[in-house]
């Protein structure tokens, strides 16, 4: 089915994506796996042709699209390549973005910006912890202040880009009495005194994702490093949480028609018992439903982006996508492997890593289960 959310200038700048990723990545990808981890020439490269900036102000080096269907395009043609590319390139471009734009002074938007665009500075988003996950009300990192200081101790945990991270954005909580309302968000430098990070942890998919546990010991932040208002963190998480569930939703459903598309190719070639795998019936009208099944969950997400566009985007209608696509996406790669047979339990083989890959898009970004605590809540039940 024809999309048409997009117009000659997303197409244009589509292709100049394809034409970064075939050139600069797609020959690198297996060394990418061998070091769990996105090299930082990969930053800089992007950060030239500027990928990094799209909302940034041109000022600090950025495009400022000001449409957020550019950042759709990107986290497309990363996730067509693998889940790592638009997870990594996500929490810095698409996820850290807003709160370095929106909620900074001037003069940490002088600091950061300029090198968070150019790809020297890299970041990542320290929300979820040991013993919170998806609960993220439940914080246990702690900000005390002491003079013009804050004194922070914690912990944080599956930190994508936190093994290579410059700046994080770290929630703490600096007022315990105050729950929930009682969370503010810091932009800590990885050169501090007091910050150490963990073991790039070794997951079950996304091996080129450099994900790892940040620690926090009697860490002295500056309050200028205070990002939006004190004592305001978990409400400006909630204001930005429903882009990150939707680049989610843009990258599940771009993986899963990738793989989909390629694992058709793949039963056409395929021969067994005299003919084409794809032309079995059972395979025929298994393929015709997942095509479908893709076509009508990429409408429902180019819906989504363009009211997020918009500024119609609200929390309930990004857990209704990011929900909806990573079950799609999963069952979808889960048929592709039954497809390749034995092969599709190979790790060599591109559909394996797509599906072991695709398995975290439930759980992150808010579990599945809270995504539907939410939708439940807001029916009134």
């Amino acid at each position: 089915m024809r999309r048409s959310i997009y117009d000659e200038d997303h197409e244009a700048f589509r292709s100049s994506v394809r034409e970064f990723l075939d050139r600069q990545v797609k020959p690198q990808l297996e060394e990418h796996v061998a070091n769990k981890q996105i090299p930082r020439e990969f930053w800089i490269e992007a950060g030239k042709q500027g990928f990094l900036g799209l909302e940034v102000p041109e000022q600090y080096g950025g495009s400022e699209a000001g449409d957020y269907r550019f950042n759709s395009v990107l986290t497309e043609e990363l996730a067509k390549v693998n889940m790592a590319l638009p997870s990594c390139v996500g929490i810095h471009a698409d996820i850290c973005a807003p709160y370095l734009v929106h909620l900074t002074t001037d003069e940490q938007k002088q600091r950061w910006l300029p090198g968070f665009c150019s790809g020297e500075i890299l970041t990542a988003i320290g929300m979820t912890e040991p013993s919170g996950g998806s609960d993220l009300a439940a914080l246990k990192t702690t900000a005390v202040k002491d003079g013009d200081d804050y004194i922070l101790n914690g912990s944080k945990t599956f930190i994508t880009n936190g093994y290579s991270a410059d700046l994080i954005i770290v929630a703490a909580r600096t007022a315990p009495e105050k729950k929930a309302r009682g969370i503010t968000l810091f932009g800590v430098e990885a050169t501090m005194e007091g910050f150490s990070r963990g073991r790039k942890l070794d997951k079950a998919g996304q091996d080129e994702s450099d994900t790892a546990e940040l620690f926090f010991e009697d860490m002295r932040v500056p309050a200028a490093n205070i990002i939006g208002e004190l004592d305001s963190g978990f409400i400006h998480m909630m204001t930005w949480l429903p882009q990150e569930r939707l680049g989610a939703a843009v990258t599940n459903i771009q993986h899963a028609a990738q793989i989909l598309e390629e694992t058709i190719q793949y039963t056409k070639d395929r021969k067994a018992f005299g003919q084409s795998i794809g032309s079995f019936q059972h395979n025929k009208f298994l393929m015709a439903e997942l095509v479908t099944k893709v076509e009508a969950t990429q409408t429902y997400v180019d819906q989504a982006v363009l009211a997020h566009t918009e500024g119609k985007l609200d929390p309930i209608g990004a857990a209704k996508v990011k929900w909806f696509s990573s079950e799609v996406q999963n069952e979808v790669i889960d048929h592709c492997v039954q497809l390749y047979g034995g092969y599709g339990y190979m790790n060599e083989y591109r559909v394996t890593r797509a599906w072991r890959d695709a398995r975290v898009t439930k759980i992150w970004a808010g579990s599945n289960e809270i995504m539907k605590e939410l939708i439940g809540r807001d029916l009134g039940l």
